[in-house]
């Protein structure tokens, strides 16, 4: 039998008459290539949620169709076409409002700092956009070091450090690339952290780190700066969570700006 001689249950009408407002697919594992600042394109694996509006006189939508857009754009998504992906999701499904949302690992290839080891380090990335905006989200976290002022400023000798995770958060129209979102993250901690290290560079990141402590209010201060200055960003929000090595909680932090006007 012809597919276009099969019965359309997903089209037929809904006696309930209660629109839905987000119906689609989730969680969605798919190769795809994303921007990248040094080779121009990066490989990864994202999961992936695309969802459309459902007017209350559908029964349902066609979620092949989703899986079908998605294979289209499989040699490239990124802010230059999720705009594309999106009105091609109105389109396909007979849809007012259409939701894009992708997380993948990043990586970006770091030198120690003084032995120049070169290792991959992975970083956690989410870029989400909805037909409704003209700006897209990005979203970076970012694994840094810091270290207690208190506890360098009250002790003998030595102070506590643990790992801390900031995460960045911005809405955007124009480019912003990944690099520069982890670069504000990072150096508004103690210090950056690599995937390969030697001893000089241990002690290197051990002195450095003693050299410039911060409170986890001092790093998102520090990353609110800089994304205040820079351009091209419509918000932002930057948030950072130290897992606490000498207390059975973690310390977090939060700022948000509107740079709209």
């Amino acid at each position: 039998m012809k597919n276009s001689e099969l019965r359309d249950i997903q089209s037929e009408p809904d006696h309930r008459k209660i629109p839905i407002n987000k119906v689609g697919v989730k969680d969605i594992r798919y190769p795809v290539v994303v921007l990248d600042r040094t080779d121009g394109s990066q490989h990864t694996v994202a999961r992936v949620n695309m969802y459309v509006n459902l007017p209350h006189h559908f029964r349902g939508t066609h979620m092949s169709r989703f899986i079908e857009i998605l294979n289209r754009y499989r040699t490239g998504i990124s802010t230059k076409n999720v705009r594309e992906i999106l009105n091609e999701m109105k389109q396909q499904l007979d849809a007012h409002t259409a939701y894009f949302d992708m997380e993948f690992p990043y990586f970006v290839t770091k030198s120690a700092p003084i032995s120049g080891e070169r290792a991959k380090m992975e970083y956690t990335c989410r870029l989400a956009a909805s037909s409704d905006n003209d700006h897209y989200m990005l979203e970076v976290r970012v694994p840094v070091l810091s270290l207690c002022p208190c506890s360098k400023e009250i002790s003998s000798f030595g102070a506590h450090n643990q790992r801390s995770v900031i995460t960045v958060q911005i809405k955007a129209q124009e480019r912003i690339w990944i690099e520069e979102l982890i670069e504000i993250a990072e150096t508004s901690a103690s210090s950056d952290i690599y995937s390969i290290l030697k001893r000089e560079d241990e002690k290197y990141i051990t002195e450095k780190s003693y050299k410039n402590p911060v409170f986890v209010e001092d790093m998102v201060r520090n990353a609110a700066e800089k994304l205040n200055s820079k351009r091209g960003i419509l918000w932002y929000s930057v948030e950072s969570e130290n897992m606490e090595s000498i207390h059975n909680h973690s310390a977090y932090a939060q700022i948000s700006g509107n740079m709209r006007g």
